[in-house]
């Protein structure tokens, strides 16, 4: 059949920052299918530039409120790479929990009230209130716990205030530590039924191949650190991060495009899964086995089941983490350090995806040089291609074109993307 329609948003809304889908059909046939990010950019490079090591990370948790975090231990990871700092062991014990309470902040929230309203057919979460109201006590109850988790390692639950340059400013004390233990625990509960609410969904059938790009650490699931490794089998050390991404501009976004291998790639939770899988804990393995989620799984929907084992695989790490920190004295966490010139690159997996920042510092330990490359600049290119992929399948299999803006906004919603984030 032979029609004739243009689907055009501006701007997608449940996503965080501006961000536009163009699709335009002629008689029956795709004609055009494009993501554009039309944020205005943003210029964090230029801002850190001059500012002492010491300081900088608490201007770059501002990029963004959601991974303020992940922006925060990106930079301290860096610079302390570059000026040789090893901070101790309690503190990088800290910092790793306070990753998990970001990932069990940010993925609930994408999960529950950005994700499902396009599985239920609802414009928002706001109906859920009353047709699911069990299933957003969970949400909450989970994201109650991330916020929870980052308060107590961070000093608050975003833009962080105690992680610092050689560790630590502040420790928990034994009985904040004790007491999240317990409300992981009480929150085990909430992730259960929350993970059989998902199974009643319907996950729509796409598959377009592509290039999964995350960390793969030494031992355990990817955090903090690690080989940059691809499923098309690609290996560079952290240093090389520009290999991994290769940035370049496009007439219709503000926010650059990536490649690696292929035209283009993808991280993220599917990312960190695909490339991890063998590093799951028992249970985390059994949630992805029940929803078919098997690696090298290539269906973009799938994200929101793999943010969803990532929260299974986190809340057992989390506890055994804090085992470890219970045994451990908590009344040194911090190391003393002294400015000098080096350049380095951390990388961590934010919730979105991999993300890395680069700082070059001078003798005095004032930052030179910096570079940001955020988990949904690499997501663009990616999102572009299934945009025009997933418009060509819906055409083919007779989609109307409600039909087709719905699957392709779901889509989008997918990736979680951090749109503000993308424009440096």
């Amino acid at each position: 059949m032979k029609v004739d329609f243009d689907i055009d948003l501006h701007h997608l809304t449940r996503v965080e920052g501006h961000g536009n889908i163009h699709i335009s059909v002629r008689d029956g046939r795709l004609a055009e299918a494009a993501w554009a990010v039309v944020e205005t950019p943003r210029f964090f490079e230029a801002i850190v530039k001059g500012m002492s090591a010491e300081r900088t990370p608490f201007l770059t948790s501002r990029i963004c409120g959601i991974c303020s975090i992940s922006h925060t231990l990106a930079s301290i990871r860096a610079l302390e790479r570059a000026m040789e700092i090893e901070a101790p062991e309690s503190a990088i014990l800290i910092r790793q929990l306070a990753m998990y309470g970001e990932h069990l902040q940010s993925h609930p929230l994408h999960l529950f009230f950005l994700a499902a309203p396009d599985f239920l057919g609802t414009p928002s979460a706001l109906p859920l209130l009353h047709t699911h109201p069990e299933i957003v006590q969970a949400g909450l109850q989970l994201k109650g716990l991330g916020n929870e988790i980052s308060s107590v390692t961070s000093g608050r639950c975003t833009h962080p205030v105690s992680l610092v340059l050689g560790g630590i400013s502040k420790a928990p004390s034994k009985e904040q530590l004790a007491d999240l233990r317990t409300k992981i625990a009480d929150s085990q509960a909430a992730l259960d039924r929350t993970t059989d609410f998902f199974r009643t969904l319907t996950i729509p059938d796409f598959v377009r191949e592509t290039e999964f790009i995350s960390l793969r650490p030494a031992e355990g699931y990817p955090s903090i650190g690690g080989d940059l490794v691809s499923t098309d089998g690609v290996v560079h050390d952290e240093n090389d991060y520009l290999l991994m991404t290769n940035e370049y501009l496009t007439d219709s976004s503000t926010s650059k495009f990536t490649k690696v291998s292929r035209e283009s790639s993808a991280a993220g939770a599917l990312a960190r899964f695909n490339n991890n899988a063998d590093r799951l804990h028992s249970r985390a393995r059994e949630v992805a086995a029940s929803f078919g989620l098997e690696p090298v799984c290539h269906n973009p929907f799938m994200n929101n089941v793999a943010q969803l084992v990532e929260c299974h695989q986190l809340m057992e790490d989390a506890t055994l983490l804090i085992d470890r920190l219970l045994d451990m004295d908590l009344r040194d966490t911090r190391a003393t350090w002294k400015p000098r010139a080096g350049k380095a690159t951390g990388a961590v997996e934010a919730p979105r995806g991999i993300l890395y920042h680069c700082m070059e510092t001078d003798d005095d330990g004032k930052v030179v040089k910096a570079d940001c490359i955020i988990p949904t600049t690499q997501n663009n290119a990616n999102i572009h291609f299934d945009l025009h992929a997933l418009a060509e399948q819906a055409l083919r299999e007779g989609r109307t074109e409600a039909e087709t803006e719905k699957l392709c906004v779901t889509l989008v919603r997918s990736y979680d993307p951090c749109i503000s984030c993308s424009v440096h």
